[in-house]
């Protein structure tokens, strides 16, 4: 077909084997492709849409603000209403002393703004991450990232970034001098699998920074936004992070990210250091417009609450003996098959009949689900129906 060949031509390409559907429309939990087929989305874009596809309240403040304005200075010079909403929803329904939100336009750009806010308000060099974390593709998110085959080829990467086990809260203790600014971790682990954090972990890293004078930086770029049945995941585990980073699910399918921390802390870009972190899109009031109504879904609906309800469902369907585990929290799941070969054989059976899933960065043997928090019980018995058929039949040369 025409349009296919110019997708490989003309559009840059990362994945070798993409899916290449050629949309056509979206709409609830459903992408229908031009030649008429229609797809359940297991996966909602990697996590981010969060209310499914086509949200009405969402397109109606989108053409609500379209008609306003779009884009109108760089950013935090004019008083754009629709981003100051947004920013007090968002300290209004965080813990103190999470109360100012710095908007930038992607995860990755939110992870740069947070590592170097904690360097810059600490005036400490050494940051702390995890193995096997994944914290975005630019070239200070990727300095973070524990999985040396991703970024051999792009080094140097910024220096003084010490790494520990995830869950190992002995190699922290040991890794943090008088140089550390921060640790930066995923509150649950998922490009690596949907990794949970032990139980006493993350308090007993809340303690050590505040014993050593350390920010303790939260990404939750995937976990964000109801996805693991809380509104944010680390209220699971009786913790306040220094720095939030957010993003994905929050604009509802547009392009805005955020990283939230004190006043005091966030004011080291404005009073202490001028013009220390800039964005010209960042806070663009298009996206915060569908973000501000995303957010006002959530916290309004019942929503978060049925997430865990979901996930039960999920794990009950998904039974068999090609599977040899199920991780995660919520609507943020891994099936981790027994035989890794499994895992292209299955994604490409379930393309093929009508679901759509996707494998991990850093996992070659799991498979992801991330649904929209729309998803019924009707569609998550016709997805997992979908994916026991082809552990059923897929074959494989041993």
């Amino acid at each position: 077909m025409g349009i296919e060949n110019d997708f490989i031509k003309y559009q840059a390409q990362v994945n070798p084997t993409p899916m290449k559907i050629i949309v056509d429309h979206a709409n609830g939990n459903y992408i229908y492709g031009k030649d008429g087929k229609k797809y359940l989305d297991f996966v909602a874009g990697i996590s981010v849409n969060v209310l499914g596809h086509g949200n009405k309240k969402i397109k109606q403040a989108i053409k609500k603000q379209v008609d306003k304005y779009l884009h109108t200075m760089v950013y935090g010079e004019f008083i754009q209403e629709i981003c100051v909403t947004l920013c007090k929803k968002i300290a209004n329904i965080l813990p103190f002393p999470l109360e100012n939100t710095y908007l930038v336009n992607s995860g990755t750009e939110a992870v740069e703004g947070a590592l170097k806010l904690a360097k810059a308000y600490t005036g400490r060099e050494q940051i702390i991450s995890c193995k096997l974390s994944y914290h975005g593709s630019t070239q200070g998110a990727m300095s973070v990232m524990g999985d040396e085959n991703k970024k051999i080829y792009f080094r140097p990467l910024i220096p003084l970034v010490k790494f520990i086990n995830y869950n190992n809260i002995e190699e922290l203790s040991d890794s943090i001098s008088e140089k550390t600014a921060c640790i930066i971790l995923e509150t649950i682990q998922c490009s690596s699998g949907v990794i949970l954090p032990n139980i006493s972990f993350l308090k007993k890293i809340r303690n050590l920074c505040n014993h050593k004078g350390v920010l303790m930086i939260l990404d939750e770029i995937q976990t964000g936004f109801g996805r693991t049945g809380k509104l944010f995941a680390f209220e699971h585990y009786g913790i306040i992070p220094d720095i939030l980073i957010m993003g994905k699910a929050m604009g509802g399918g547009m392009p805005i990210s955020g990283f939230v921390s004190s006043n005091k802390i966030m004011k080291t870009f404005c009073n202490t250091i001028p013009l220390g972190h800039l964005t010209t899109f960042g806070g663009n009031a298009i996206s915060a417009s569908a973000s501000l109504c995303t957010l006002n879904q959530l916290v309004n609906s019942d929503l978060i609450k049925k997430v865990s309800m979901k996930e039960k469902l999920i794990r009950k369907y998904l039974i068999h003996e090609k599977i040899k585990n199920i991780n995660g929290k919520g609507l943020l799941l891994s099936i981790e098959l027994k035989n890794s070969n499994y895992v292209r054989k299955i994604l490409e059976y379930c393309l093929k009949n009508g679901l759509i899933l996707f494998p991990f960065l850093l996992n070659k043997n799991s498979l992801r689900i991330s649904p929209p928090l729309t998803i019924t019980e009707k569609e998550i018995l016709k997805g997992c129906s979908i994916i026991i058929d082809g552990l059923n039949k897929v074959k494989i040369n041993n």
